[in-house]
């Protein structure tokens, strides 16, 4: 889902050629059928499986969007002139990266090029973010953050944050120091100044007290009455998750009534 930053977020889903203002169909009953296509969100082609969130295996082994410093950055070799891809790598690695503490649930550590603020926090689900440091490239993020992660968690409890069991009792400003305190002499030269805390809030009217996720690789008809949105997750009556972005490529039709 196309997301953009608003008091709440704003979401928008792409089905066929259409945007679909997902906000305004909260409250009513959506209607979800997948027609067993699946075409890879790269090369196009038609996949019996999706890797990676959308590609075909051909692609996911290939192409630079799959590559393993996507989910490790600090793998990035691009500032070496190695990669998949060196001009896609000069676009997405050869480009300022921050490093930042966010709270979905727990505190977390992530990595996130500088365009991708507060796109990357809102798709975590995140309440609040700060960044912590800022680095010219993906792979010497990706080393603070290894680092960092000796101390602070990198992973996101999806579960914890669907049910918005958040920690609001975590200062951020007081982290950031705390990890300052933790990165060697050398990489505190890329430490960041910016304290700014950005809060985000989603447009959801009631939380799940539990959460059974749903996929359309076991039900081909999914629906429920829509009570919000939060990450990349549509939480339906019934205690129904339903993660958007795992469903990238696969064909499907939305209908709706109140």
């Amino acid at each position: 889902m196309k997301t953009e930053l608003g008091e709440p977020i704003q979401y928008q889903l792409p089905i066929g050629d259409q945007l679909v203002p997902m906000n305004e169909l909260i409250g009513q009953h959506i209607h979800f059928k997948f027609d067993g296509q699946i075409n890879c969100i790269s090369c196009g082609k038609k996949t019996k499986t999706s890797f990676g969130q959308g590609f075909c295996y051909a692609c996911f082994q290939t192409v630079p969007e799959a590559d393993e410093s996507v989910v490790r950055p600090e793998l990035s070799k691009a500032q070496y002139g190695l990669a998949r891809d060196l001009e896609w790598a000069e676009q997405h690695d050869l480009i300022d990266h921050y490093v930042y503490f966010a709270v979905s649930s727990e505190l977390k550590i992530g990595v996130t090029r500088h365009h991708q603020v507060p796109t990357r926090w809102i798709d975590q689900g995140a309440s609040r973010a700060i960044r912590l440091a800022k680095t010219p490239n993906r792979h010497i993020a990706g080393i603070i953050e290894v680092l960092l992660k000796r101390h602070f968690t990198d992973k996101t409890n999806w579960r914890a944050m669907l049910t918005n069991k958040v920690d609001n009792s975590i200062d951020l400003v007081t982290e950031k120091q705390k990890a300052l305190q933790l990165m060697p002499l050398e990489l505190q030269q890329y430490f960041s100044d910016e304290n700014e805390v950005l809060d985000l809030h989603y447009p959801v009217t009631e939380y799940p007290t539990k959460v059974s996720s749903v996929s359309f690789d076991k039900k081909p008809v999914i629906e429920g009455t829509l009570k919000g949105i939060k990450g990349q997750y549509l939480l339906l009556d019934k205690n129904q998750v339903l993660n958007m972005r795992k469903h990238n490529g696969y064909f499907l039709t939305l209908s709706t009534n109140s």
